[in-house]
Parts: structure tokens; sequence; C-alpha cells
């Protein structure tokens, strides 16, 4: 069986590192916000160039609690992109905001910053590009919207830990960024996880008193806050994969050019890198009219793809009250039809990548036979 995605060989391989950091917090007599998620907020957050970060219970969280310390909620607009994880939109909706979409880039499947002008309304008071499979969305683009218009800038770095635009690393081009921890991004633990960064001592106060229940101090709340903290395990694990996140996206990044040497004479839409990017490669996502097919074909052989997304958000029942229908983004919509993406983690072998590669050519085959 060739997964999409696993864990299981990575942790056996630094399963000493891993149960020496929970051996130490057990012994430690602190299991919440002690030294573990301080030294791991300050150790990321210079990792991606900013000055601070606060650790919380979820990547959603950490876009909620930007989203809120920058005062968003009933009645404003957050504009973004439908071709993006549900908990980008339900982070928005949370805070009482609306999602406001644009399309995306058919070539990167990044948003169209092209259309961001068009997209304000009286009611946006945020831009949320989201940084997806492993790249970055043209930052300077945004940034300059949003100064026209006045608006705040929120990256959403789930899937982009470590990727550059312009030599700067995800989450430090903007007033705040959220990123997540889940086990399968780039740096993920083993359960949920996030953080929040910006270089602003304010906001960052802000989220602090916001992921303990608005607190300074304990028993005495400033404001209406919430319960989202990073423990010290989840902290404690990942402080010590930091420390290998760089040979993570040297890894991804070696089969990604293996796929591209492989596929490249196949009828397969092969994954585009932006301008002035330094792709990480969380996912190696293809496209072909006939993706069902080929998802199929190679699950009953036991190679398993992941198709994300295979449903806009705009076209979700959930999201309906937004008010859009299908043909309104049509470069996202199209997009959904035919992309999937290939198995893609740091210690997947090269012949589980080439055993891939030749299941794919017999699918394509098969597919333009049928």
């Amino acid at each position: 069986m060739i997964k999409v995605w696993d864990y299981l060989r990575e942790y056996h391989a630094e399963r000493e590192e891993i149960e020496a950091a929970i051996r130490e917090v057990m012994t430690s007599g602190m299991l919440i916000l002690g030294a573990n998620v301080r030294n791991f907020e300050a150790a990321f957050a210079s990792y991606s160039g900013c000055k601070h970060g606060v650790g919380v219970n979820s990547g959603t969280d950490a876009l909620f609690l930007a989203l809120r310390a920058l005062g968003i909620g009933a009645g404003d607009e957050v504009i973004t992109v439908s071709n993006t994880a549900v908990p980008t939109v339900s982070a928005i909706q949370a805070t009482g905001a609306q999602a406001r979409f644009v399309d995306i880039d058919a070539r990167s499947y990044l948003m169209d910053t092209q259309l961001l002008d068009s997209a304000v309304t009286k009611r946006t008071r945020c831009i949320l590009p989201v940084h997806l499979f492993g790249q970055c969305v043209d930052m300077d683009a945004v940034n300059s919207a949003a100064q026209r218009h006045g608006l705040h800038v929120i990256e959403d770095c789930a899937q982009a830990h470590g990727a550059r635009n312009k030599g700067r690393v995800a989450g430090s081009m903007s007033e705040m960024s959220a990123f997540s921890f889940y086990p399968t991004k780039i740096l993920g633990g083993y359960g949920d996880g996030g953080m929040i960064l910006s270089s602003s001592p304010e906001l960052e106060a802000h989220c602090r008193r916001l992921r303990f229940y608005g607190m300074d101090k304990q028993y005495y709340s400033l404001e209406q806050g919430y319960n989202s903290r990073l423990d010290e395990l989840h902290a404690a694990i990942l402080l010590r994969k930091l420390a290998h996140l760089d040979d993570y996206i040297a890894r991804r990044r070696q089969l990604a050019e293996l796929y591209y040497q492989e596929l490249s004479d196949t009828d397969l839409v092969l994954p585009t890198v932006a301008e002035n990017n330094f792709h990480a490669w969380y996912l190696f996502v293809c496209r072909h009219p006939h993706r069902d097919f080929i998802v199929q074909y190679l699950k009953e052989r036991n190679i398993f793809l992941n198709i994300s997304y295979p449903w806009p958000i705009h076209t979700m029942p959930a999201y309906a009250h937004l008010g859009y229908a299908e043909g309104d983004l049509p470069n996202t919509e199209a997009a959904a039809r035919e992309i999937f993406s290939l198995p893609m983690f740091p210690s997947l072998s090269e012949d589980e990548a080439l055993v891939t590669c030749q299941a794919l050519k017999d699918a394509l085959a098969e597919a333009g036979s049928a």
C-alpha cells in the first residue's frame, strides 16, 4: 500500500527524540503554558521571520483569534478564496463576519490578486490570502491592495511552513499570520495545534489574552476571551521537529523533482511554481479531465491519491447564505473537477514514488483508450 500521507516511518526514525520530549514534559510538573510553549513560540517565530508567536490549539483558532484581535466581527467582510480548506472560512464565520470570495489563478491555484480591488465593498475589513499546497500568494500585490483600501491582512499559512516569496518566509509578510500543526502539515505534530505570528507587540498581547479567557492574570478577564492553548506536550514535540523542518522540505522538493522528471511526458497538467516562489511542496497537485478514473484506478492497486479540494466552499450547503452560485468562480470550479494530489511526505521512498508514476502512466493509457 502506498498512502498519500503517513507519519509512522518518520515517528520511528525520530522516536527517541519524541519520547524524550514527552518524558521531559511529564516529569516537569508543568502541563499547560510552560517553558516548552514559550520556547517553541520564540523558535518558530524566529524561523518564520517574525518577532512574536502565540501558540493556540489549532490552525482554525489561529485564524479566528487573529481576526478577533483585529476587531473583525458582525457586519464585516473578509476577502479570501473558495479553493481552500473549510476552516479558512469557518474561522471567518465564527467571528460573525462573512467571507467574500475572489477566484484563483488557473495555473497556480492561488488567489488571483488582480481581482482584489473589484471585490472590496464598504464592509470589507481584511484580506485573507491562503498560501496553498506549499507556495505563497504574491504578497506585494495583496499588501498594495490592502493599503489602497485601508484593509488588514492575515496570511493563512496552514500549508506553507518554510515556503518563501521573494526570499521572505510565509507568515512574515503581513500584520498577522496563522499556522496549523495538524499531523499532515509540513511541520506536523501528533494532534491539533496552531500558532499566530506577528511582529506587533500589541497584537501579540491581545492574542495572548484572547487565547486565555481574555485574562492578563489568572481569574481576571479584561475582555471576552476563549480557551485555546497549545499544550506543553505538543509544543515539546514540535520544538524538536522544528530542527528537522528544512530537511523535511528538502526531501519534499526532491520528491517533487522526481515527479516532474517521470511525468513531464504525460498529458497530466503538472504543478506550476509561481514567480518568485520557493515551493515547500505540502502537496504535489496534478490535473486531468479523467481525474476520477485515475484516482479509482490507482486505489484499486493500493495507491492512494487525494483531492484538495473536490468541492469549492461557495458550493457547499453550509455556506449557501453567502449568496454564491455555481459559475461565479469559474477557475475555482474547473480546478475542483480535475485536480488531485500524489503521495507526498518526507519518508516516502523513491521506489514508491516511481511505482506511483508508472501506475499513473498506466491509468492515463487506460483513460485514453476508454
